[in-house]
């Protein structure tokens, strides 16, 4: 799983059928400690909105929500962070 934050969202009319309903965010990962510190796209499934932060599934893991399954995702955002707590610092709070 992957922290980020939604920096916007990627439009597109001429996609594959399975896209069809779902939005697409832009997200920047979140903690220093990420190795790939470049933003990526995650199908939204929980309704999240620029500058929230998300907690992304990769892989296989991404088709296991009935929204994407059997959708052409790698990526999908399953939560919104209320905090993020680091070390015992909060990081983040909603």
């Amino acid at each position: 799983m992957r922290l980020g934050k939604v920096t916007g969202q990627v439009v597109s009319t001429a996609k594959d059928p399975s896209l069809a309903g779902l939005t697409l965010l832009v997200v920047e990962p979140l903690l220093p400690g990420d190795p790939n510190r470049e933003p990526f796209v995650a199908a939204d499934l929980v309704g999240a909105g620029r500058g929230e932060v998300v907690l992304c599934v990769m892989g296989s893991a991404a088709r296991e929500a009935a929204a994407t399954r059997g959708a052409v995702v790698d990526c999908a955002a399953v939560a919104i962070a209320d905090s993020v707590i680091d070390a015992g610092d909060v990081v983040y709070s909603k």
